[in-house]
């Protein structure tokens, strides 16, 4: 089970996301500080490209924001929330929740990012788990029980989470 400090870390490294995560193609730190991060995220999932700017608003080691400043969405945000839960291990709560810009938006990314959204929070712990020199396999997994979405915008009833 990762700490909450390693768990963090891992979360705010966007710069290493093209090593764990699948489906990103790419990221670039464009602004780094104490308070925020903003990076740009390519993303490839089975041919479907696009990318986001995303600016991420930050409290070191438990809690961290994400707010779309560009790209594929209407809407675009999330919040991730650790909470120690010992001095070796931590609660990983991530809510995700979007709309997309335009209807053939909608249908073309909308399975991307319902799959990238399933599968985000389980792939981060694992990274924090290989990085701590564990195998999330050893029967130390995060409690990673799902967290209600953020509301989404009127017009598009999807959300991931």
């Amino acid at each position: 089970m990762p700490t909450i400090g390693r768990m963090f870390d891992v979360i705010e490294a966007a710069e290493h996301y093209p090593a764990f995560l699948p489906w990103c193609v790419g990221a670039t730190i464009l602004e780094r500080d104490e308070g925020v991060v903003r990076a740009i995220i390519a993303i490839d999932w089975r041919g479907v490209r696009s990318s986001l700017t995303t600016r991420n608003p930050k409290r070191r080691p438990e809690w961290r924001a994400m707010h779309l400043e560009d790209g594929p969405f209407r809407r675009f945000e999330g919040e991730w929330t650790l909470r120690p839960l010992s001095a070796a291990g931590c609660r990983v709560d991530f809510r995700l929740g979007y709309d997309f810009a335009g209807a053939v938006m909608r249908r073309a990314t909308r399975p991307v990012f319902d799959q990238i959204a399933d599968t985000l929070v389980d792939a981060f712990v694992a990274r924090a788990d290989r990085e701590a020199g564990r195998a999330a396999t050893t029967g130390g997994v995060a409690d990673t029980t799902a967290r209600p979405p953020l509301p989404t915008h009127p017009d598009d009833s999807t959300t991931g989470g």
